[in-house]
């Protein structure tokens, strides 16, 4: 719900909890400051603000605020002030600067996509809770390797920036789990063939929107010259939190054939408005998401919803087919970098297939990082698979059984990246279940 100015100028909303305004603010509503006992989340996208007051300091329960689309150039240095801020969000500014030391304590997760950073503050390596960091679309050369130190970062988005190389110690951190580094001047030029035939925009008839997502459109559409309907994704051709929109169709269509992707049928060209498009088999509407998206609570966790349960039969099968789907992927030297439940589609006798390849990139398999980046993906396997487990009922799983699957998270999770088991040592595992 976005509020009024004239709501909060009134004091309508004392005692809120939650404010959003986008009213072409230039200067920070001091009147804000009333809420101080009460307000959690902030929300001040879609202005024009550029900078804060010191006072902002004041609101001592606020613990996420986001300011997307704002014209801020610099990081706002009050904000390291603010004891109960986790979540702090400036996607699509024009942030050139961040200086030191001006992270709250409790941070877990923090997003700058889409700005004009060039370096990070070492600073950046302080932040022991944080759990989730978007970089992508920025300028950035390296990371710190101060940042060697958050050993709780699960997801980090680096896409579309100036990295030269990617530090070993990256895919060493014991949490990291989804990670995207594609559309940097050190990204692998794989040797795959994406190659694929092209088909002229009027070749279809554009029927209704299926659906969005960051990197573009998904329509229904009728494929004349076959007769037949297909789903036409039509890229938006901007940087995403996960990265390019270029990188997701090579990747796309690299991926090849397997029973748990979408089939790519081919390209569009001759767009009226010059966009990238693929044209896609056109999935069953049996078909749904197995998961949703993180929580603001859940940070790094997908959600379900209420009251949704699985079988297991359902864990074994979904685990099947995401360990082999993910085994095909990295023996091309594609990491999918969002392995998740809600970039999977399931039926109702739990067929699967993984979407949703925004976050992928390409990696070079001769690299002495090869299995580690695997590895990565891997303890990204585990939290689905324990997302999953937490879902089966009590009565319905022998005690046997359930430490059996425990077992196999447990060496999904192993803080050891190299000690955990590759995707095709699962498949052997799974299998003997």
């Amino acid at each position: 719900m976005t509020h009024t100015l004239e709501d909060l100028k009134s004091g309508a909303l004392i005692g809120s909890k939650r404010l959003k305004l986008a009213c072409g603010l230039t200067t920070f509503p001091e009147e804000i400051l009333a809420l101080a006992d009460t307000l959690e989340v902030l929300d001040l996208s879609d202005n024009q603000l550029s900078s804060l007051p010191e006072s902002i300091a004041q609101l001592k329960q606020l613990k996420i605020i986001f300011f997307a689309r704002n014209a801020f150039t610099e990081y706002p240095t009050v904000l390291g002030h603010c004891p109960n801020l986790n979540m702090i969000g400036f996607k699509s500014n024009q942030i050139h600067t961040v200086a030191e030391h001006n992270f709250p304590p409790k941070l877990n997760w923090l997003i700058l996509t889409d700005n004009k950073i060039n370096t990070l503050p070492k600073s950046l390596g302080q932040c022991n809770l944080l759990q989730k960091c978007a970089l992508a679309g920025n300028h950035i050369e390296a990371l710190p390797v101060e940042m060697s130190n958050c050993k709780n970062l699960e997801l980090l988005r680096i896409s579309a920036n100036r990295f030269t190389s990617i530090p070993d110690w990256l895919f060493e951190l014991p949490k990291l789990s989804w990670v995207a580094f594609g559309g940097n001047p050190c990204s692998h030029q794989a040797n795959i063939n994406t190659d694929i035939e092209s088909y002229t925009w009027n070749d279809f008839n554009i029927n209704e929107l299926l659906g969005e997502g960051a990197s573009g459109l998904i329509y229904k559409a009728n494929w004349k010259l076959k007769q037949t309907d297909i789903a036409l994704k039509i890229f938006k051709g901007d940087v995403t939190s996960d990265g390019l929109p270029d990188d997701e169709m090579a990747v796309s269509i690299a991926a090849g054939a397997h029973d748990s992707l979408i089939p790519v049928l081919g390209k569009i060209k001759n767009h009226p408005e010059s966009k990238s498009g693929l044209i896609m088999k056109l999935i069953d509407p049996s078909f749904i998401n197995l998961g949703n998206p993180p929580s603001m609570q859940s940070c790094t966790r997908d959600v379900f919803n209420e009251g949704v349960t699985f079988s297991t039969a359902n864990l074994l099968n979904i685990a099947k087919q995401m360990a082999s789907v993910s085994a095909q992927l990295h023996s091309k030297g594609i990491n999918h970098g969002d392995l998740y439940a809600h970039n999977i589609l399931i039926n109702n006798t739990a067929q699967c297939l993984l979407g949703d390849f925004g976050a992928a990139t390409f990696y070079n398999k001769q690299s002495h990082k090869t299995h580690n980046i695997e590895l990565i993906e891997v303890r990204a396997f585990g939290c689905l698979l324990e997302d999953i487990l937490n879902l089966v009922p009590e009565n319905s799983i022998d005690k046997r059984l359930k430490e059996t699957w425990e077992s196999l998270i447990s060496d999904c999770f192993y803080p050891q990246v190299n000690a955990r088991p590759l995707f095709s040592e699962l498949i052997n595992t799974l299998n003997t279940f």
